[in-house]
């Protein structure tokens, strides 16, 4: 299953780090990504752009995870030459990540 099934996500940039917030439809696949969405996942997916490390931060009142990737826009806007550095579209990575099958806990009762 992908994070895009179960979150949306917001993404903005400071300098070479980029922070992309996963806000999770409910209350049962915010317990599910809590669990199975990783920073090391998460560095795994961006390992081909970013020099990592990747933090979490766990927000449970509003549903959301903020995860903070340094070194994954070289530099930032100002100081490299690329094409696109604002690191907006690197939301679709994210939503892109498998994580397990959601059904498959709530069968265990795992989830309510």
């Amino acid at each position: 299953m992908l994070v895009y099934n179960l979150a949306h996500t917001r993404t903005g940039d400071k300098g070479s780090a980029v922070n992309i917030s996963v806000v999770a439809y409910d209350r049962g696949r915010y317990d599910h990504l809590a669990c199975h969405l990783t920073s090391q996942m998460v560095m795994s997916q961006f390992k081909h752009i970013a020099e990592g490390p990747v933090t979490r931060y766990d927000l449970p009142k509003i549903k959301a995870f903020n995860f903070v990737i340094l070194g994954a826009l070289g530099g930032g806007v100002k100081t490299n030459m690329s094409v696109y550095l604002h690191g907006k579209s690197l939301s679709s990575l994210m939503l892109g990540i498998e994580v397990p099958d959601l059904a498959d806990n709530q069968a265990e009762g795992q989830f309510r």
